[in-house]
């Protein structure tokens, strides 16, 4: 497999899961080199899955990016990811590598290469050789953000997001865009960001945003900002943290605001939610995400609340999954027995409990007083 790479991709050798590396890739596609940076996580796991994250305009937003993934990560505001820059500002690549056609508004010839370039070169070796996910997602900035349109124009795009920061539009792109959202029928997130200050492009930027707004279908998930306060150079640092809230956002731990306006107000099942956040994960983003410590104590504080105890077995067994060595699962199955009225089995399911470790606010006093009340009311 690693022969098959390097005749893939001459001199490319990422040193094994370093954190940041510069390297030279040779295209086939473009016959030329081209400087590539590479992020990858802090000890990676070879059975999880990394969402690739591909930045154009390598030089300006490639650091940006990862120190925003790194942050988002950290904070479980997003999973970890493969970071991926391509430097495009030597001899003015970018403008050679995106340039369009001036009457039908399609990539040049060194536009189609470029674009087989990352399609069918730099993606398909980091899938053959690292543990990337199915979601990938692109950044771009000014014309190379117009340029990561032209995967739309695909049957089935490579890429399931896109981060376009105020982009240089070819002919008919506003659109073009909305157009092609308006038909695709698998999920994509697309996030517009835009500066305050007037532009050659930003009515069309707008009629293209007025357009998307208006597009109804679920699989669609369209952002766009605007900073009054920028212009064209300094909105490059201003959105791509809210671009990943976007588009992460399914990833953040439960808080304090969903938690009261959306499970409490909810006349579904508790654990349906919480069921529903970590499947949806699954069917947007191709991969399973651990379930947050935070989130199991949003559904149990939520199903005493509105005494919908029945939620309390399936957090259970989902606890025993999770957090096996600790109290979590043999606690709230003991208390599902009792609420059902099953004293016997809850006083021999606290037992098991309080022979587990202890976790958050769960103590095995805690354990204990729930077993001699038990005993005390039903005189075991």
């Amino acid at each position: 497999m690693r022969y098959v790479a390097l005749i893939f991709a001459l001199l490319f050798g990422i040193t094994s899961y370093a954190q940041v590396t510069q390297e030279i890739f040779e295209s086939f596609k473009l016959q030329e080199r081209r400087d590539v940076h590479y992020y990858f996580p802090e000890n990676m796991d070879e059975t999880k899955k990394y969402p690739l994250i591909i930045v154009l305009d390598g030089e300006y937003l490639f650091e940006q990016v990862v120190a925003n993934s790194k942050f988002y990560s950290r904070f479980h505001g997003m999973p970890q990811s493969i970071v991926v820059g391509i430097n495009q500002s030597e001899n003015d690549l970018r403008y050679e590598d995106c340039a369009f056609d001036p009457d039908s508004g399609l990539p040049s010839e060194k536009g189609k290469s470029f674009y087989e370039f990352i399609g069918m070169e730099l993606i398909p070796y980091l899938d053959l050789n690292y543990s990337t996910a199915p979601f990938k997602m692109i950044v771009g900035y000014d014309i190379t953000a117009n340029f990561m349109n032209y995967w739309l124009f695909k049957d089935n795009s490579i890429f399931d997001g896109y981060v376009s920061i105020s982009p240089t539009l070819a002919p008919e792109m506003e659109s073009r865009v909305p157009m092609r959202l308006g038909i695709i029928e698998d999920q994509i997130f697309y996030q517009l960001i835009v500066e305050g200050e007037a532009s050659n492009d930003k009515q069309r930027i707008l009629a293209m945003d007025k357009d998307l707004k208006s597009i109804d279908k679920e699989s669609l998930h369209y952002f766009f900002d605007e900073y009054t306060n920028a212009d064209h150079i300094s909105v490059a640092t201003y959105g791509i943290g809210k671009a990943f809230d976007n588009i992460f956002g399914m990833f953040k731990p439960i808080s304090p605001k969903e938690y009261k306006t959306q499970i409490l107000t909810s006349e579904e099942p508790v654990y349906d939610y919480l069921e529903n956040k970590y499947q949806g994960i699954v069917d947007m983003f191709g991969f399973s995400k651990p379930v947050e410590l935070n989130d199991i104590m949003a559904i149990y504080a939520a199903s005493r609340k509105k005494e919908d105890f029945e939620s309390l077995k399936p957090l259970s067994d989902l606890c025993k999954k999770e957090y096996p060595e600790t109290m979590l699962g043999f606690y709230f199955e003991a208390e599902y027995y009792e609420q059902l009225g099953e004293p016997k089995k809850a006083l021999r399911t606290f037992e098991k409990s309080f022979q587990m470790e202890e976790i958050d606010f769960l103590t095995k006093e805690m354990a204990l007083e729930k077993m001699d009340a038990l005993k005390a009311d039903f005189g075991f």
